[in-house]
């Protein structure tokens, strides 16, 4: 099961990759200004409803194990129970921004040993200080911090359970170490007892307890696997597990998610790295970028019917930055960011194209970044998320990046939460091969591969100019488009 954003997603998927059985059911949430929350109940409810239509067609005997994966970063309060005591803070909300400098003069030297330096206003531990400081009301004992797994799978299990250590990144946890740093969450005032114990995702939790099989067809006593993030969800689901693989979300925003033996090290703090349930590592990082700008700003439209127009402005007459929301976290953190278009599109096909592309050039530059970083990127490049339905925008990335791309057959983080709850007693890498088939490479054109160099240069230039890109950044992006 993937917990996105507008929805839950279901998929029943056997040992060889076949799709059994799909399911989904919408969410909705609450914004406003930099809030963004909803209701853990809704969660549990469209769990419910996502599997139920997942499971119609298989019979009970054959499901075997389950898992979910969730937005990163989303937390809430519950009780002992695991009843929601407080809304789900979600992955993008920023209210706890006066927290960060709190969390970061604590924990300074946890945040850089694992490399990611400092912590950003929309991370779990900045919103569980804020949660604690405006809710002083709970109850004195048995209040717990849940990750959005840690509440869909206590309800699967009937009790409270472990949190994967992939979701409590954000939240502080320490993965070299495998455990809360808890001299810094003294320091902060965390109660003792409030945090979950950790687990690697892949790790069995419990079982499916009576009431979850009632409310989701689930058969009961099957295994509950620990699960993880969303963005490692899909790179898990792509199959590509060795080392310098990366994979690239498209839905509303954008996530990288790559393969590297070491944990990667940065100055800016802006890559963070998850522990993949081998022990490997998980870089990566999540823009604010993506393709929610369609949503916001052409609505109801027919899309392929703008991509066969966009095809004429290759490339387009205008550049734009197309941030979905204000503030940008990858491959630059900048609070302030917000969308811009350079030039004046002749016309809406023109207008679409930029955006297309513009999300292309902001890929390009985190991938500028990561090399700069040094962490292997010259491995398979796979691309999941929504945006893959659009074959043009596919094809047009991979002119933009300049390398292959590989389109799995089935591009969504449920097939991750698949392979992991297939992974609990045999080797994830042998697991994956046998679940997940490719539906095509695309190759870069040849007569574009440096079609889109001066738009890229020229958003480069003015992310630089506004004082978001930092100059070396800017500067090795140019290097590599010389080269």
């Amino acid at each position: 099961m993937d917990l996105g954003t507008q929805g839950v997603r279901a998929l029943a998927v056997t040992a060889g990759g076949e799709v059994r059985g799909t399911g989904g059911h919408p969410l909705t949430g609450r914004r406003d200004g930099p809030r963004h929350e909803q209701d853990p109940e809704r969660w549990w409810t469209a769990v419910g409803a996502a599997c139920r239509q997942a499971l119609r067609d298989v019979p009970a005997e054959a499901v075997q194990a389950v898992a979910v994966d969730g937005t990163s970063g989303t937390v809430l309060l519950t009780d002992g129970a695991g009843r929601p005591l407080t809304p789900g803070l979600m992955y993008d909300d920023m209210r706890a921004a006066d927290q960060v400098e709190r969390v970061d003069r604590a924990g300074g030297e946890v945040w850089r040993r694992l490399g990611y330096q400092r912590m950003q206003p929309a991370w779990a531990l900045p919103k569980l200080l804020w949660l604690l400081e405006h809710h002083r009301d709970l109850p004195a004992g048995g209040v717990r911090l849940a990750h959005q797994t840690d509440f869909v799978n206590a309800r699967l299990t009937g009790h409270p359970v472990a949190s994967d250590l992939s979701s409590a990144l954000k939240t502080g946890a320490d993965l070299v170490a495998e455990d809360w740093p808890r001299h810094v969450l003294d320091e902060l005032g965390v109660p003792a007892g409030l945090l979950p114990p950790l687990e690697r995702s892949g790790t069995p939790l419990g079982t499916v307890c009576a009431a979850a099989a009632d409310a989701t067809g689930l058969p009961a006593g099957i295994p509950v696997i620990a699960g993880c993030t969303d963005g490692c969800a899909a790179q898990l689901g792509t199959g590509r597990l060795t080392v310098g693989s990366w994979n690239a979300v498209l839905g509303t925003t954008l996530v990288l998610k790559g393969v590297t033996d070491d944990l990667v090290q940065d100055p800016y703090g802006v890559v963070y790295s998850h522990r993949a349930p081998d022990g490997r590592w998980l870089p990566g990082g999540a823009s604010s970028t993506g393709a929610g700008i369609l949503s916001r700003d052409f609505p109801g439209r027919d899309l392929a019917e703008l991509d066969r127009a966009a095809g004429a402005y290759e490339p387009s007459g205008a550049v734009t930055y197309p941030l979905v929301s204000a503030g940008e976290r990858f491959p630059f953190v900048a609070p302030g960011a917000h969308g811009f278009v350079l030039g004046d599109p002749r016309d809406e096909a023109d207008r679409f194209a930029s955006i297309l592309q513009g999300v292309g050039y902001v890929e390009r530059l985190c991938f500028d970044y990561l090399d700069l970083l040094g962490a292997p990127v010259d491995g398979d490049l796979t691309l999941t998320g929504g945006a893959t339905r659009s074959a043009y925008w596919c094809r047009l990335r991979a002119d933009i990046l300049g390398r292959p791309v590989i389109l799995p057959e089935h591009a969504e983080p449920a097939l991750g939460a698949a392979v992991l709850a297939a992974s609990a007693d045999r080797p994830m890498p042998e697991v994956a091969a046998g679940m997940v088939t490719v539906r095509a490479t695309l190759d870069p054109r040849p007569s574009h591969l440096a079609r889109f160099d001066d738009g890229y240069l020229g958003l480069v230039d003015e992310l630089e100019r506004r004082g978001w890109l930092p100059t070396p950044v800017a500067a090795h992006a140019r290097e590599r488009t010389s080269s």
